[in-house]
């Protein structure tokens, strides 16, 4: 297990890069603990698989570095970086049983043959595959053979870090669930340094610890899913995290008092006037339809999705996301939305904005 230090890091697909555009990785500075399970999150092209090709060795960076426990691994082989990385296909050996390519790993690095039997055995229950120990993996289904490859990269327990790219693409969707939750036990279990790599966000926020957020080749935020989803540094993040996402609307800001298109909102606290592009965000948990107050909206349509209703609406040219309980009466009268105040953020150039007196980091990961 080890603390990865990401430092300077940056990188170019281009030979020459003349700007920060022509950079698919933008330049990172972090450090990621020891033994805590990190899921880098974001739609695809945003940089994920670059960071984790450089983490793993696959891929040299333009610049900065990269250190494992303070040491500096960014020109060593993967083979010296002590990792395991699973691909999003499988990589399995057709030739061997399901049982020699568990134990392939530990045989290679000359493990006592009773342990390799007993940590294979112990893998083959976890990924589901006990009954087929014995049989070649030729002739096995996708995802049967992505759960090999799973298992293969958790059967050593003395990794500086287990590395997952999108893993479970071709896993059966009953099956998911399942692997993910033993991923998790694993990770409770042994303390594995574990880096998972998912455009999806149930996979990120049922699995990590900490969730890293990537847009456009930079982190913008880590972060527990709780504090993705209250206080999303980035519009980004509000907009990607949720399903419906984060509501974002123009706004001017001015102490406790938001103004959208001329109507008044009122926010919790007070604000220094923001400059820039200013937008106030809200969850559409934190929505509801009123008859009396709030801002008027066109309530377009209603979907029932069984545990809430989603009322989609729209305001000033902008689309409004409402949730309301299954339970609840919505009448033709409802026509105006409220927000709760302690549950608005306040944007500047898609960033967060602190409230007045509280140290602005502008919602930057750290």
């Amino acid at each position: 297990m080890a603390k990865i230090t990401l430092d300077n890091l940056a990188h170019s697909y281009l030979r020459n890069p003349k700007s920060e555009d022509d950079f698919a990785l933008k330049e990172l500075n972090h450090d990621w603990v020891d033994g805590e399970a990190y899921a880098l999150l974001g739609s695809s092209g945003c940089g994920k698989s670059t960071l984790l090709n450089i983490i793993s060795g696959l891929l040299n960076p333009s610049q900065g570095r990269i250190l494992f426990d303070g040491r500096d691994v960014t020109q060593a082989p993967t083979a010296e970086r002590n990792i395991a990385q699973v691909f999003q296909f499988p990589v399995v050996y057709d030739t061997m049983t399901v049982r020699d390519n568990l134990a392939f790993p530990l045989r290679n690095r000359g493990a006592d043959p009773a342990y390799i039997a007993q940590r294979v055995q112990q893998i083959g229950e976890m990924i589901g595959m006990e009954e087929m120990l014995n049989r070649k993996a030729r002739g096995l289904t996708a995802d049967a053979k992505q759960k090999i490859s799973l298992g293969r990269g958790m059967v050593r327990e003395d990794v500086n870090a287990l590395l997952f790219d999108e893993p479970l693409t071709v896993i059966d969707p009953h099956m998911k669930w399942e692997l993910r939750t033993q991923l998790k036990s694993l990770h409770h279990e042994f303390g594995h340094t574990m880096i998972y790599v998912t455009h999806d966000q149930t996979e990120a926020l049922t699995f990590a610890d900490k969730v890293v957020v990537m847009y456009d080749g930079r982190v913008v935020q880590i972060g527990t899913p709780e504090e993705l989803f209250e206080r999303p540094a980035h519009t980004f993040v509000g907009y990607f995290i949720g399903s419906p996402g984060m509501n974002v609307l123009p706004a001017t800001v001015q102490g406790n008092t938001a103004r959208v298109d001329g109507h008044e909102v009122q926010l919790a606290s007070s604000y220094p006037a923001p400059q820039g592009k200013v937008e106030i965000g809200v969850r559409p948990e934190y929505c509801k339809l009123s008859a009396t107050e709030g801002l008027p909206v066109e309530v377009r349509r209603i979907e029932d999705v069984g545990r809430h209703k989603i009322v989609r609406a729209s305001f000033a040219g902008h689309d409004i996301n409402i949730i309301a309980n299954e339970g609840d009466i919505i009448g033709a009268d409802m026509t105006r939305v409220v927000f709760q105040a302690d549950h608005i953020n306040v944007y500047a150039d898609d960033w967060l904005v602190n409230p007045s007196g509280v140290q602005d980091n502008r919602g930057r990961a750290a």
